[in-house]
């Protein structure tokens, strides 16, 4: 008689949805040109799936200081991480959902690019831009990297979305 009763119920409970694995989410921004730096950074929001770790962070690549030197060659450079005004003053263009794979080469991404030697900015091969392509590469989207489009941050980021239909478009 018990099973009669408790049939439907469970029945009931396996028509419910799941709850969904969590997943790293990956935000590509653009930052219009201007004295703040980085003007392309990725922001990082989710839960990792294999342990639930929290993941909120950004990063950028700048130069250290910002000098007239930098438009003359390579100047140091550092990871930099966007005050939350910063974010939100800034436009994200399109986002990528990942796997834990693709999460960790992202991060073996930036952990490159922290460790990079002395001078490790250059603005014409080494700069935010170059950056978020490499990121993007790293979270296997398809890459290029145009010259005339690698201090356009934008433009950059648009160009990424046309090779990349399969990302989700935001922002501006």
């Amino acid at each position: 008689m018990l099973r009669f009763v408790f049939a439907p119920l469970l029945l009931l409970l396996s028509l419910l949805p799941a709850p969904a694995a969590a997943q790293v989410v990956a935000t590509f921004y653009s930052h219009e040109l201007g004295d703040s730096f980085p003007h392309a950074f990725v922001v990082f929001k989710g839960k990792t799936v294999t342990d639930g770790t929290p993941v909120d962070i950004n990063y950028g690549f700048t130069p250290k200081t910002v000098t007239p030197a930098i438009l003359l060659g390579s100047v140091a450079g550092r990871l930099d991480i966007a005050e939350p005004d910063y974010v939100a003053d800034s436009t994200p263009q399109f986002r990528v959902t990942l796997t834990d794979a693709q999460y960790a080469a992202m991060m073996a991404v930036v952990e490159a690019w922290r460790t990079r030697p002395s001078p490790s900015y250059n603005l014409n091969r080494a700069n935010c831009v170059h950056f978020v392509g490499e990121l993007a590469r790293a979270a296997g989207l398809a890459v290029t990297f145009p010259k005339r489009l690698m201090k356009k941050p934008r433009s950059y980021l648009r160009e990424l979305m046309r090779l990349n239909p399969q990302v989700t478009p935001v922002g501006g």
